[in-house]
């Protein structure tokens, strides 16, 4: 059995698509569990479990999924598909899991591309409920990492990341296999097997974006006043958010919109 996990916040958009995906390219029984927050409780029969538990915290919310689903699990062997509300296969999990999981006991998503970050993020992570509970699997952020810029940072996956070293386990890194880009971290497919649009919850803007609005300007970037330096960041947000209107409407109307990103 497979027991995926996911969010939705705010926005009903994703859920019939995530599930239309879901339901293509899983292709052994699965359940599916969520919480649902700011979206039309009409939703919740479309789900095995939902909760609208006013939780404002991404990771707990996902703790506490793993949790009720490792409680129905059939055993140990049984799956864990954490997976973002803005994130769905598009092509076989099942194939890639029993290849990846034969030889690690987790593979998840590693976006390389947002200023180095190293952990295992929850856009993508299959595991086992077995060995997820063997490690006191954890998504919250306490814990960081060095970024590419010797930089320390806390984010969604570091208590995970460092639960993983500290046991010794070696886990499998997705990376994005774009060969187009229209931005350096959203609308990315990783392993040409899963499709994370990106801010599909909140405001369109990134670590990489701030990085590239500094970018050729060096130390007068920080120098700037915040007036203007909002003015950059607007700007850019603005172009994020017409990508993001576009590739919307491209993944409901086509099954095979990510082929512009893959070349495929």
């Amino acid at each position: 059995m497979i027991h995926v996990l996911t969010v939705h916040w705010e926005d009903e958009r994703w859920i019939d698509v995530q599930l239309r995906y879901l339901a293509t390219h899983l292709t052994e029984p699965f359940r599916v569990y969520a919480f649902l927050n700011g979206v039309p409780d009409e939703h919740r029969i479309k789900f095995f479990y939902s909760s609208t538990e006013p939780i404002a915290s991404h990771p707990v919310k996902l703790n506490l999924l793993a949790d009720v689903a490792s409680f129905n699990a059939d055993g140990p062997d049984d799956w864990l598909l954490f997976i973002d509300g803005d994130a769905f296969p598009v092509a076989d999990v099942v194939a890639f899991g029993g290849e990846k999981l034969r030889t690690f006991p987790l593979a998840a998503i590693q976006r390389r591309e947002n200023d180095g970050d190293i952990q295992p993020h929850p856009s993508f992570c299959l595991t086992t409920v077995g060995f997820w509970k063997a490690i006191g699997g954890d998504w919250k952020e306490t814990r960081g990492w060095k970024n590419d810029r010797g930089q320390t940072v806390h984010d969604v996956g570091g208590n995970l990341l460092w639960a993983l070293s500290e046991s010794g386990s070696t886990w499998y890194p997705m990376l994005r296999s774009n060969k187009v880009d229209l931005h350096p971290v959203f609308f990315a497919v990783y392993d040409d097997l899963v499709y994370h649009h990106g801010a599909g919850f909140r405001r369109a803007w990134s670590r990489a974006d701030t990085l590239r609005a500094s970018s050729g300007r060096g130390w007068l970037w920080s120098l700037l006043p915040k007036r203007l330096r909002g003015l950059v960041t607007r700007r850019a947000a603005a172009e994020n958010e017409r990508h993001s209107a576009q590739i919307f409407r491209e993944i409901v109307e086509d099954p095979l919109f990510y082929r512009r990103f893959t070349g495929g």
